[in-house]
C-alpha cells in the first residue's frame, strides 16, 4: 500500500463522506466503502499465524475491525492494525484512505 497520493486519498474520503455530518457519520461512510469494496476473504499473518479475514465490522464504540478466523477461533482486529498480505487484496486502498482520514 502507500501508492496513493494525498490528493487521491482526499478524493476517496470526500466520496465516502459526502453526506456525512460529523466524525461518526464520516467513519460510517468509510466503513461502508470498506464493506463494499474490500475483496474478502483473504489471508493475512497476525503474530506469526495465518488467519482468514472474512469481512469488516463497525463496533458499537466506532472502531472499524477486520473479522478474522483460524479454524474455530474468531478475533476482531482493528483494521488499521491488520498486517496486509502482499499483494494487498482488491479494495485495500480504502484502508489506506481510512488511515489517512484517521490521521
Amino acid at each position: 500500500m502507500g501508492t496513493l497520493d494525498r490528493v487521491e486519498l482526499d478524493a476517496m474520503i470526500d466520496e465516502a463522506t459526502v453526506d456525512a455530518y460529523g466524525e461518526d457519520e464520516e467513519r460510517t461512510g468509510l466503513f461502508t466503502m470498506l464493506e463494499e469494496y474490500l475483496d474478502v476473504p483473504f489471508t493475512a499473518v497476525v503474530l506469526g499465524v495465518e488467519v482468514t479475514v472474512r469481512g469488516v465490522d463497525l463496533t458499537p464504540d466506532g472502531t472499524i475491525v477486520a473479522r478474522c478466523s483460524r479454524g474455530r477461533a474468531r478475533q476482531a482486529i482493528g483494521i488499521l492494525e491488520l498486517p496486509l498480505p502482499s499483494p494487498a487484496p482488491e479494495g485495500a486502498e480504502w484502508i489506506e484512505a481510512y488511515r489517512h482520514w484517521a490521521g
